[in-house]
């Protein structure tokens, strides 16, 4: 391990001093800087981790998945209608070729599968049918940084909590509540938060039933009467904000 130091160590001089070639002057007082810097800093893992959706290397049909999800929020969110309602008049305006939708239907590709089933139904708040989304994989996969990556594409603020941390079911449900229902004061032009909940597979019991009595309150409140309306904004608000999970172990 010292060894690997020493030589990533020889290795950032090294650099350092190249680039450093380009301004003889003003080097000698950069470089100190410089290298205190890249000793606090300067993980590559860090260094070079994915910021834009174009930069990912993981699975692009996963990639697509879930921002084709992400996206289907921005009706409730951001109060933008769906783009995806343009695309049907133009697979119908080829009528010699609608004589062949049971051949049709058979060939479509993953991709054109998977965004039938996810706009197949929405709920009577135009929320998408799946309130969470789950992604799963061994360690260093990139699952954690697909998560803020394509939030960040989508136009939210990424609030990531790990379940294994907050054990207690209670703690559990009030950071839930705090990312996906309470708003920054911060400024007018805040971002919404999308939650990402890192290491599911690693909470008890308890708190997995928190997050699903989360999902289904909501879905049922709209059912309710008007006499129990006062006990369903007691226990919160409709979910108006998408959350991921990430997990190891499905």
């Amino acid at each position: 391990r010292r060894r690997v130091l020493e030589a990533s160590q020889q290795l950032t001089e090294i650099i350092n001093s190249d680039t450093s070639t380009e301004s003889p002057e003003p080097s000698g007082e950069a470089e100190p800087a410089d290298e205190e810097e890249s000793a606090l800093h300067c993980l590559w893992v860090d260094k070079f981790t994915p910021r834009r959706y174009v930069e990912l290397l993981s699975d692009d049909y996963t990639n697509r998945c879930l921002l084709k999800w992400l996206k289907l929020w921005d009706t409730v969110v951001f109060g933008k209608e769906k783009a995806v309602k343009k695309t049907k008049p133009s697979a119908e305006a080829h009528p010699p070729f609608n004589q062949h939708k049971e051949h049709q239907n058979k060939w479509k590709t993953k991709m054109q599968l998977t965004e039938e089933i996810l706009e197949a139904e929405l709920d009577q708040h135009k929320r998408p049918k799946y309130k969470v989304a789950l992604l799963c994989g061994p360690p260093g996969l990139g699952k954690t940084t697909l998560a803020h990556v394509i939030a960040k594409h989508a136009g939210y603020n990424a609030v990531e909590m790990n379940a294994s941390d907050d054990r207690s079911p209670e703690v559990f449900k009030t950071r839930i509540e705090a990312a996906t229902q309470m708003k920054s004061v911060l400024g007018a032009n805040e971002k919404p938060n999308c939650l990402i909940i890192d290491e599911i597979d690693g909470a008890p019991a308890a708190s997995i039933n928190v997050l699903l009595n989360i999902i289904h309150r909501k879905d049922a409140e709209g059912e309710a009467a008007a006499g129990t309306g006062r006990r369903r904004r007691r226990e919160g608000g409709l979910l108006l904000r998408p959350i991921i999970c990430i997990c190891n172990d499905q």
